[in-house]
């Protein structure tokens, strides 16, 4: 007889139905039932990979959550008689139901039935017919009717009054369980499944996802296979082991068994193994025993043909989380058939639903995927989807661009593949949250768009991140990002774009504090621009470096530098950049004490912003020039200009300048004696700096009394 593939520790065989606990009238049953072509047999208990009880410290509390859906947690919530308890294989469901009913037998004195429904086998799922003639034999009826509605009806009336509790393991769908629901109010179903069987809320079931371990759990697991001592002489490898085992039980069990018929080997060279992700699987391998490939096998086996073909588009992509809309350019497909696609793996457990409409795998299943899309695309099908990826995710930045800093100056873009997706933000705030939530997958994006030799996508995305790291100040993103847009602009041959990563990438080396860096930057865009006759570029290189002489405290450097700026801009009609430098100016002038020369540049600094629709910039015009009156003598009118920036940056979504007029509002309630609003004022500018800029955040905390 085959055997199905399950959880950790449930490699039963297929197809049985066993009596877990008494029967019902008082039949002495050890080890269960096993009814196969109409004769009762007793056989023993499963057998176990590893002995490894569900009550072990990790599922304590799932242990409890069970106890609270059966009783109705003591609080006056309902009492549930249906409870399914889901996630991926390997998690370990069938361990912790099993553990579970038998610590309450007294309270099912009739029996436990027991039904392997082989939703993943190789076979295909058990009928309800099947298991339900299963289960009567079990109870004892002499002949099982063969319409399966007198089956249902035969059910119904047996388990009318017992007090029995019934396992419905590995369960495919909610109408494969719903005519093994047995009709007694004493008694209680659990179903487990890698799906999570929403339709069962309709019969008043209660759900429960099991997670996946904790590290201390796994590392317990572990020590209980390979021994404490050997954990504890190498706790690092240990760690490092139940980390790339994902927390699922199966894979941590199956590492254990490894580390325990190898006494001898090192919990390192296993760890080593385990590290690289071709590896990972092969590694996790024991003697013909259930893998967690095999597992992952049968799940992938009974998705439909759109799923599987999802699945394995998205297995090998650089992203970690995944929406309907990359889902859908990964295929090609339409936002409504991928949001159905996305739904049927989430319901299988191959898909981990993170958040609203957010999506991701765990990490040996995106082994899996990759492992299936290896198998059954071809090289050229997998660097397409990813292109169509990198390509949505150029065209919805870029829109995201267009609308957060419309005003600034944007490269051309090669698109290969226009996705004709919906573009998911209408607005400013919502364009700079889109980029936020998406930052990471995309310095994935153009990490995979180097790595493909893809020159033009990678600077392109790079200078389509632009407004997130302007706004947001992701330092440590800003800089590897132009970094490697730098890079492929050169590979390129665009010697525009190059000039744009170097001019984009001095303003995040200044900002994190490296000037004198982004000084070589700003230099080596000034010549090229020269070489090139771009007067506009050099305009933007000699702005930069105005700037940094300005940090560096070489005033006079950094004044001459910013008029050079001036004069070149001016003779070439972008006053955009003359109003830009024209801020800086007012800043020197600012520290100088000099509050009428800088009142003055900041109000035409923000007359020429407002002129060519840069509501950002002319925002910063704004706030500086009311901290310039507020320092002058002019308190309130100051402080209502600041008050005007900060209404502009909170709706922007502008973190780093909220927090920056912030400062300057509590600045000023200090010099007036206000000493509450002041600190008021300096505890929220700290709480933005201490996501945005943990310099600023450091040096507000070491000058409490301001300056």
């Amino acid at each position: 007889m085959g055997q199905a593939p399950g959880d950790a520790h449930e490699n039963l065989i297929g197809g049985q139905a066993r009596i877990l606990g008494p029967a019902v009238q008082a039949r002495d049953i050890h080890g269960g039932i096993h009814v196969h072509t109409g004769a009762a047999t007793a056989v023993p208990p499963p057998r176990q990979l590893l002995p490894v009880p569900a009550h072990f410290t990790g599922r304590g509390d799932d242990l409890a959550a069970l106890d609270g859906l059966l009783t109705g947690g003591g609080r006056g919530g309902p009492a549930r008689s249906l409870i399914v308890v889901s996630g991926p294989a390997g998690i370990g469901k069938t361990t912790l139901v099993c553990d579970w009913l038998h610590s309450l037998a007294p309270e099912f004195p009739d029996g436990q039935l027991y039904a392997d429904l082989r939703g993943h086998s190789t076979e295909g799922p058990a009928g309800p017919g099947e298991i339900l003639s299963q289960f009567l034999r079990a109870l004892g009826a002499g002949s099982v009717p063969a319409d399966m509605a007198e089956k249902a009806s035969l059910w119904r009336s047996w388990t009318a009054d017992a007090r029995i509790a019934v396992v419905l393991d590995n369960a495919f769908t909610a109408a494969q369980v719903r005519p093994l629901l047995h009709a007694g109010p004493g008694g209680l179903t659990v179903v487990t499944s890698r799906r999570r069987l929403t339709g069962l809320r309709m019969d008043g079931a209660a759900m429960h996802q099991l997670q996946a371990l904790e590290p201390a759990a796994g590392a317990e697991l572990l020590s209980r296979a390979i021994g404490d001592d050997r954990v504890a002489n190498e706790p690092q490898a240990a760690r490092q082991v139940v980390a790339l085992c994902a927390g699922l039980p199966l894979a941590v069990c199956l590492a254990s068994a490894r580390l325990a018929s190898r006494p001898r080997q090192s919990v390192k060279t296993l760890a080593d193994a385990l590290t690289r992700d071709t590896e990972r699987l092969a590694a996790l391998q024991v003697e013909g025993e259930t893998t967690v490939s095999n597992a992952l096998d049968a799940s992938y086996a009974v998705l439909t043909e759109g799923a599987a073909l999802l699945y394995r588009r998205l297995g090998p992509l650089p992203l970690r989380t995944f929406d309907a809309r990359s889902a859908a350019a990964a295929c090609a497909a339409s936002l409504a058939w991928a949001e159905s696609r996305l739904d049927e793996l989430v319901e299988a457990n191959l898909m981990e639903d993170i958040g609203p409409g957010i999506c991701r795998h765990h990490d040996l299943v995106r082994v899996h995927a990759h492992g299936r899309a290896i198998a059954e695309e071809s090289a050229k099908t997998r660097a397409e989807a990813l292109r169509r990826v990198c390509d949505w995710y150029l065209e919805t930045a870029t829109e995201a661009e267009k609308l957060i800093t419309p005003a600034q100056f944007t490269l051309d873009r090669d698109v290969a593949h226009p996705s004709g997706l919906p573009i998911p933000f209408t607005d400013d705030p919502g364009a700079l949250a889109w980029l936020d939530a998406h930052r990471m997958n995309l310095m994935a994006v153009i990490r995979a768009a180097a790595a493909a030799e893809w020159h033009a996508m990678t600077w392109q995305l790079v200078d389509a991140m632009w407004p997130v790291f302007l706004r947001l100040r992701y330092y440590d993103l800003w800089i590897e990002a132009h970094e490697i847009g730098l890079e492929a602009a050169r590979r390129d041959g665009d010697a525009e774009a190059e000039r744009q990563m170097l001019n984009s990438g001095a303003i995040g080396l200044s900002a994190a504090g490296r000037v004198d860096d982004a000084a070589e930057w700003y230099e080596e865009s000034r010549r090229a621009a020269r070489e090139a006759g771009d007067v506009r570029d050099e305009g933007q290189a000699l702005l930069g470096l105005g700037g940094c002489h300005r940090e560096a405290g070489r005033t006079v450097a950094a004044e001459d530098h910013l008029h050079q700026a001036i004069t070149l801009w001016g003779a070439c009609g972008y006053p955009r950049g003359v109003a830009l430098a024209r801020i800086v100016l007012g800043e020197i002038a600012l520290a100088q004490d000099d509050t009428g020369r800088a009142v003055e540049y900041f109000t035409h600094a923000r007359a020429g912003l407002l002129a060519v629709d840069d509501p950002h910039d002319a925002a910063r015009a704004l706030v500086f020039s009311g901290r310039a009156r507020a320092r002058a003598g002019e308190h309130e009118v100051g402080v209502t200009a600041m008050e005007e920036a900060l209404a502009v940056f909170t709706s922007s979504g502008a973190a780093h300048w909220q927090a920056r007029t912030l400062e300057m509002l509590g600045d000023s309630a200090r010099e007036r004696g206000e000493e509450t609003a002041a600190g008021d004022f300096r505890a929220r500018a700290l709480a933005l700096f201490e996501v945005t800029s943990p310099s600023d955040a450091r040096r507000l905390r070491e000058s409490p009394s301001g300056t």
